[in-house]
């Protein structure tokens, strides 16, 4: 799952859970739900930012990186 749909569904989880009116056992499940997934969008964002902060450190890395994405063998 993509980062994107990840915060989506938390966003609709949250919604039905404020919303209310939900039995107990489906609040429950829910909200398990939306911890699975607000764990896995941290984890995600995590990755992205020590990405991030490792192209900072060596922007030449980040460079070749990029050409190796887009195929390319130099810059």
């Amino acid at each position: 799952m993509k980062f994107e749909e990840g915060m989506q569904q938390l966003s609709e989880i949250t919604a039905k859970l404020e919303a209310g009116g939900l039995p107990l056992e489906e609040a429950v499940a829910l909200y398990g739900e939306g911890a699975k997934l607000a764990a896995a969008c941290r984890k995600e964002l995590d990755a992205a930012k020590l990405t991030v902060a490792e192209y900072e450190q060596n922007p030449a890395q980040a460079a070749a990186s990029i050409t190796e994405k887009d195929g390319e063998t130099d810059i």
